[in-house]
């Protein structure tokens, strides 16, 4: 497939090459699909900043009995610690309470009651593990599957192996929110980079508070008509550059101009909430226009609605070193009822057996105390949440020890998590490369094996 693009790519000289081109990237590089799909997009729910998997998806009775004593050291001995080393390690014992819920009995924390009312609809994986403990490698770990800046992100990959599902919007977008209870930790633009795939598979960030994209109106004195002969005069130019420089990145500088011009007309088409019932606005909790999680998630279902392929949303501020009681009560303010809006919102509308829904964070948080009331950053074992397209609603997979500490029973690897969600949207993992410096570059890297148990 490679072969094909370049030859494309090169021997473009024309208009008809440029469309065949055109017609490429809208199937994306894997036609035929590997096998048969399960789901067509992904919508990942990204707690930024760590959530504590002790309070919220995974339950510790024994961590609790131990509260406040030494953590025996043949858990921790020799074993990677952010922030303290050097230091005490004293168990702290979950600070919230747990029950089941559903017919599958799933335990989840109960500050999560919305998220326990779709028991019976998620995959709660408690045997995540990743090997960046500081949050910008981590985050970069998780969105590309590299410690490497550079690389594509995972909704690049996807969007470059699926090609776009819809004309007048990117086909990746990815939203932000921020709310109350935890330090705000910067995410760069480069965690949703195309990194070595051509610029036109990034994501496209819209803005929750105010106009979504800069620009987005025309000033005063400019007409469609008038902006859209501007854009068939720039397109011709670049086509002509393109004539004798054979360079992708020009192909790109059209498809972007002129999706820019739909998106005028589409973009505000989708921020307007004007028609949707005030039942389904409240379901979420959301207002429109404040840039919260929750109106984030109502718009990550229009997206869907519209064709997007990858939509992720960044809840930022989990980082918990103090006060993580307190704290996670007020994420789970945030994020609980609209997370099960959503799932139930897809379903009600027919997208949810096509959609992988994806919830969690760089990493989780030491079952041991900062020296106080909160917890370190953590990557030997934590919790992640998938529903929807392709997965087995109802089960709880893989295990940590009796202290939360280390994943032991049936351990998933960021790696193992990425090859899952290509699996679920029909790629092999490991048929979809790159070339770059001489070596197949893929989102998995060297490794990464499917989670066939949570399939459906």
């Amino acid at each position: 497939m490679i072969q094909r693009r370049t030859f494309l790519t090169r021997g473009a000289a024309g208009a008809l090459g440029l469309t065949a081109l055109g017609q490429l990237m809208a199937k994306g590089a894997v036609e035929p699909l590997h096998h048969k799909p399960a789901a067509k997009r992904v919508i990942f729910l990204y707690q930024a900043g760590g959530p504590s998997h002790l309070e919220t998806f995974d339950s510790k009775p024994k961590l609790a009995e131990m509260h406040g004593k030494p953590m025996p050291e043949s858990f921790t001995k020799g074993q990677q610690i952010a922030q303290l080393q050097g230091r005490p390690l004293i168990c702290y014992g979950p600070q919230l309470g747990f029950r089941r819920f559903g017919k599958s009995g799933q335990e989840i924390c109960d500050v999560f009651p919305h998220i326990g009312s779709v028991a019976d609809d998620v995959c709660i994986v408690r045997s995540m593990w990743g090997e960046q403990i500081n949050h910008d490698p981590a985050h970069t770990l998780m969105n590309t599957g590299s410690i490497l800046t550079g690389r594509p992100s995972m909704g690049s990959w996807i969007l470059y192996g699926l090609g776009a599902d819809s004309e007048d919007l990117p086909g990746y977008v990815v939203l932000m929110s921020a709310g109350r209870g935890g330090q705000m930790q910067p995410i760069a633009n480069r965690q949703w980079s195309a990194g070595l795939l051509p610029s036109k598979f990034q994501g496209v960030k819209l803005n929750s508070i105010g106009d979504p994209v800069l620009y987005i109106q025309n000033p005063a004195g400019l007409d469609a008509k008038v902006q859209k002969d501007s854009i068939d005069a720039i397109g011709k130019l670049n086509r002509e550059a393109h004539k004798s420089l054979a360079d992708p990145e020009i192909l790109t500088r059209i498809t972007q101009y002129e999706m820019a011009f739909r998106m005028q007309t589409s973009v505000p088409g989708l921020m307007d909430m004007s028609a949707e019932p005030a039942s389904v606005l409240e379901s979420y909790g959301a207002t429109p226009g404040d840039g919260s999680f929750a109106s984030n998630c109502l718009l990550a279902r229009r997206l869907a609605e519209r064709g997007v392929r990858f939509i992720q949303l960044y809840h930022r501020d989990w980082d918990h070193h103090g006060g993580v009681k307190n704290n996670v009560q007020l994420k789970a303010q945030e994020v609980d009822k609209a997370t099960a809006a959503l799932i139930r919102d897809l379903k009600q509308r027919g997208l949810f057996d096509d959609t992988l829904i994806v919830w969690g964070g760089e990493f989780g948080r030491t079952p041991m105390s900062q020296g106080g009331d909160g917890r370190d950053h953590h990557i030997k074992g934590f919790s992640y949440m998938l529903a929807g397209g392709g997965i087995r609603g109802g089960i709880t997979y893989g295990a940590t020890d009796e202290l939360g500490y280390a994943a032991v029973e049936k351990p998933v690897s960021v790696h193992d998590l990425h090859a899952t969600m290509l699996h679920v949207l029909g790629i092999d993992h490991l048929r979809m490369t790159v070339k770059f410096q001489g070596l197949d570059a893929r989102l998995t890297g060297i490794s990464g094996e499917v989670v066939k148990d949570i399939l459906a």
